[in-house]
């Protein structure tokens, strides 16, 4: 598969002389080799492999930069990685099937979803114990937590919905249906739309995210599996599983222009704190490709590691 490198040779430099201290770093979950690799994306290279047990799937990146969460499916929970010392200093046990994880954007508060039991506990960040256990919908999977640290949101794949809990009283404020299995959910910087990839629908709900109400659904390719914003969220990029792609929206139009061809089985998909390269975790080769947003091109591809995933922010905002 070829993978295009732009003539923009200047683009390339620029990100090539960032600092090293000051380069964001990509977490990405190796489920089938029990790793995270982590990517220095100032030169877009694998600098550590970490072993991770329990078949890491989900990753969540504190906001604060210190530590980035992988949910262990195998070790029902998650572990905990030192992003300074590279080193798991936890393993967290939560539930039965962990899958979903985020943090809030205060970095207080870890939430996990729960795909065998139909909930989602809300951890405390500081000293990992469970503050409250909410029952949603089938099979949990995608979470997001609103930029004000209010709202949760939570994708149900088996009851083809969305839950918005409110997590001052942990309370199910409402549920709403989407499109068929869906899966990954993202929104955008104002905590305003909610964009939710359904799997077997082929589609993509956006969602008002004050009244849970469908704004469109937005066809897009075989097996959409996650979502995440670039360029002050006027594109919308989602992996498309089946057909090694990723879909990219324009959210004032909310249609379909572009579909570029990225590795084989794309799942995990983050948007790296310059807001314009977006990285994409390629399941069945073991790689993640690089998107530049605004060109619409894949520049670069990194080897990882076997069963690539990183469902969730894997990308450090510092």
């Amino acid at each position: 598969m070829a993978f295009l490198k732009y003539p923009a040779v200047a683009f390339a430099a620029a990100f090539l002389s960032m600092p090293l201290a000051a380069a964001p770093f990509a977490y990405i979950s190796n489920q089938l080799s029990d790793s995270v690799s982590i990517i220095d994306t100032s030169n877009r290279s694998v600098v550590d492999t970490i072993a991770v047990t329990g078949k890491p799937a989900g990753v969540a990146v504190a906001p604060d930069g210190k530590r980035c969460y992988i949910s262990t499916p195998e070790g029902h929970g998650f572990a905990v990685l030192d992003t300074q010392k590279r080193r798991i200093t936890h393993i967290v046990k939560v539930s039965d099937g962990a899958l979903g994880i985020a943090v809030s954007p205060d970095s207080k508060r870890i939430v996990v979803a729960d795909w065998y039991n139909n909930t989602v506990a809300v951890v405390d960040a500081g000293t990992f114990d469970i503050i409250k256990t909410i029952a949603v919908g089938q099979s949990p999977s995608g979470l997001v937590v609103s930029p004000d640290n209010r709202w949760l949101y939570v994708a149900n794949r088996l009851s083809d919905s969305v839950s918005k809990i409110d997590l001052r009283n942990f309370m199910v404020k409402k549920t709403t249906s989407v499109g068929s299995h869906p899966f990954g959910l993202t929104i955008d910087a104002r905590g305003e739309r909610l964009y939710v990839a359904n799997v077997q629908s082929d589609d993509v709900t956006v969602l008002d995210a004050a009244r849970l109400q469908a704004i469109a659904t937005v066809k897009v390719n075989m097996l959409p599996y996650a979502a995440t914003l670039a360029l002050n969220d006027s594109r919308l990029l989602v992996t498309n599983q089946d057909d090694n792609s990723v879909s990219v929206i324009d959210t004032a139009l909310l249609k379909e222009i572009a579909l570029l061809t990225v590795g084989e089985k794309p799942e995990g998909i983050s948007t790296h704190p310059d807001d314009r390269q977006v990285y994409v975790a390629n399941w069945f080769d073991g790689k993640v490709s690089v998107i530049d947003a605004k060109t619409l091109r894949v520049i670069d591809t990194i080897k990882t590691g076997e069963g690539s995933r990183a469902f969730g922010q894997f990308i450090s905002t510092h």
